[in-house]
């Protein structure tokens, strides 16, 4: 019986695109992801859009959406990610795969979504040197924000902020209300 190798983050990068579209490599294996509805699509956006004039208007930083990077031999694309200046140079633009782990990174749970896959992406972004983890969920209104050894929950009425974006703050319904907004206008 012929055992497969788990597979490495260099052997991931040489597959060709088809391959690898819409798969994360989890544990040495290649792992599908769901694709996005509207309204995940949609508050990605904001979020990014957000996220990018503040850290334009500050110099802090590049926001960045759907980018792969190695965390501790697995990629995941978070839904948005920050990249602070002093990082900006270990960026490689002809991998798929980048070769660090963003400050910030943005996961917004999906439908087909499960808790405990999501929950273990979040931790290992932290435990790999994130300096934050947000966790959005669409129905339940709610913001997780995870930092080492902390975990805020921040519902419609609360401002979320970051320590890694001086001067972000945004209030949790209002991101929520902008999603309603986009759909009608």
């Amino acid at each position: 019986m012929a055992i497969a190798a788990a597979l490495t983050v260099d052997e991931y990068e040489a597959l060709p695109d088809s391959l690898t579209q819409h798969y994360e490599l989890i544990d040495g294996e290649l792992v599908e992801v769901a694709n996005n509805n509207l309204e995940h699509n949609l508050l990605r956006d904001r979020l990014w859009q957000l996220l990018s004039r503040t850290a334009t208007e500050n110099d802090l930083g590049l926001v960045i959406a759907e980018q792969q990077f190695d965390f501790d031999g697995n990629t995941h694309a978070p839904d948005v990610s920050f990249i602070r200046t002093n990082k900006l140079r270990l960026l490689d633009l002809k991998l798929r795969v980048q070769r660090f782990v963003p400050d910030l990174a943005i996961e917004i749970a999906s439908p087909s979504d499960k808790f405990e896959g999501l929950m273990k992406k979040i931790r290992r972004y932290v435990d790999c040197g994130a300096k934050e983890a947000w966790l959005f969920s669409i129905e339940m209104r709610l913001v997780q924000v995870h930092l080492k050894g902390k975990t805020l929950f921040l519902d419609d009425e609360q401002q979320l902020s970051s320590e890694q974006l001086p001067g972000l703050s945004i209030r949790i319904g209002d991101l929520f209300d902008c999603i309603r907004q986009g759909i009608a206008e």
